[in-house]
């Protein structure tokens, strides 16, 4: 039987998307032609492949027994293609979507965008933000080049990565006046919080899940959604922030602040980016990938 390799993109777009509207702008098709193609799918592998309901299309059983090896031979069809390719990024004239979380945007989104400037200076980077919803970043689409956070649940489609780990420590106004060079647990556990509560609350949990593990106790007196508005608050008070210590080193050098190791050790948790399989062998990707890699670890 003869197969027309041309309908596998389509497969897939569909397969990822749920609809053919989105599909179509992802393959830069129209609706029309998106679905006489999915009519030449049906007739080629005998089956309706995809149902509609009320908020998109669901794959028939067919479909979802199909999509592994489709998807596997599609990708393996891109490696070679691509493989064939060079990428020069001193050449490279393009726009690259990221989705990092808050936390990564503050201390990791500078660096790079200085290594971008000095190694491809005309690649443009543009972020989106990462919060509850990984598929809202558009990365399980592959529209998005990558997320970078901490990344659980990732879809099946996903190639996560770890490229970095940090840990925790405090942050209070240099003249504080119960607080020295240490803070113990004590005073720790009677002073006054600022606690950090980001789009999508993974920093949050993380943060109260390593609390419950040290056995340490908050009084939150102030909840913000950006990491901008802490020093502000600690500096004009008594209260403290507990933060990822890479935060805190760009806090060491404000004056008002000091900032000091927690008083129990709280642990790690890792800094990680997560892509699109199909984007395994691009050439660009990979460069991509191990830039941000090399600058997570300069860190």
């Amino acid at each position: 039987m003869r197969y027309d390799l041309n309908l596998l993109p389509i497969f897939v777009a569909l397969l990822e998307e749920r609809s053919v509207t989105r599909a179509a702008d992802r393959l830069g098709m129209t609706q029309s032609a998106l679905s006489n193609a999915l009519t030449r799918l049906r007739a080629m592998l005998q089956d309706p492949l995809f149902i509609r309901e009320r908020y998109g299309m669901r794959p028939t059983p067919k479909a979802e027994a199909l999509a592994p090896a489709l998807t596997s031979a599609l990708a393996s069809l891109d490696a070679v293609v691509l493989g064939q390719q060079a990428f020069d990024p001193s050449r490279a004239d393009q726009l690259i979507t990221i989705a990092p979380n808050s936390y990564v945007e503050f201390v990791f989104v500078p660096a790079l965008a200085a290594r971008l400037r000095e190694l491809a200076p005309g690649i443009r980077l543009r972020t989106l933000p990462f919060g509850a919803d990984i598929a809202a970043t558009g990365v399980t689409s592959g529209t998005t080049a990558m997320v970078l956070g901490r990344i659980t649940d990732a879809p099946d489609n996903l190639v996560v990565q770890q490229v970095a780990e940090d840990g925790l420590a405090c942050v209070v106004r240099a003249d504080h006046p119960k607080v020295g060079a240490r803070i113990t647990k004590a005073q720790y556990e009677r002073m006054k919080h600022v606690n950090l509560m980001p789009a999508g609350g993974r920093l949050r949990a993380g943060l109260f899940q390593a609390l419950e593990r040290g056995g340490l106790k908050r009084d939150v007196a102030v909840t913000v959604t950006h990491f901008m508005s802490i020093p502000e608050i600690v500096a004009a008070t008594d209260y403290c922030a507990t933060l990822p210590k890479l935060i805190c080193r760009r806090l060491a050098g404000d004056a008002r602040l000091k900032v000091l190791p927690a008083p129990v050790d709280l642990g790690t948790f890792p800094m990680q980016m997560a892509w699109h399989v199909r984007y395994r062998h691009d050439p660009a990707h990979v460069w991509l990938r191990t830039l941000v890699a090399d600058v997570a670890a300069s860190l």
